[in-house]
């Protein structure tokens, strides 16, 4: 048993395996061929062993499409405000003309109020597209 306990903690072994362990799945997915045997000539041969044993577990191809359908659907939901902000400027545009009918008189202040009311709700708009194209090409 001390036999046994003394071989698990030796250094060389709890260094191959920390180096094995803190290394990213992906790595094991995106790595080329002849990448991997260029690991495996620059280590010891039982941390090489110990390389590509743990490379037979291979989760990360699933969790990138997981993550590709998940930026889609986030930035198909960031531009439903680009709608909001298209009725948002029919509604102002809608209410510019209502109020030039009642009073003709007040025909420079109205389509100034208009102005600024369109350019909010087109601000709107732009931001959400922006956080769209975030979502989509940052993350």
């Amino acid at each position: 048993m001390y036999a046994c306990a003394k071989f698990v903690t030796s250094p060389s072994v709890l260094r191959g395996g920390s180096r094995v362990l803190a290394r990213p799945v992906s790595v094991c997915v995106f790595n080329r061929p002849e990448a991997r045997t260029e690991q495996a000539a620059l280590l010891p041969v039982s941390e090489a062993s110990l390389l590509n044993v743990s490379r037979c577990f291979q989760t990360s191809a699933v969790s990138r499409d997981i993550d590709t359908a998940a930026k889609f659907i986030g930035a198909g939901a960031a531009t439903v405000g680009v709608a909001g902000s298209g009725a948002g400027i029919g509604t102002v545009f809608g209410s510019l003309i209502i109020g030039y009918a009642r009073n003709p008189s007040l025909k420079q202040q109205l389509f100034s109020y208009a102005i600024l009311g369109f350019a909010l709700s087109e601000a709107m708009g732009l931001f959400c597209l922006m956080v769209a194209f975030l979502i989509l090409f940052a993350m």
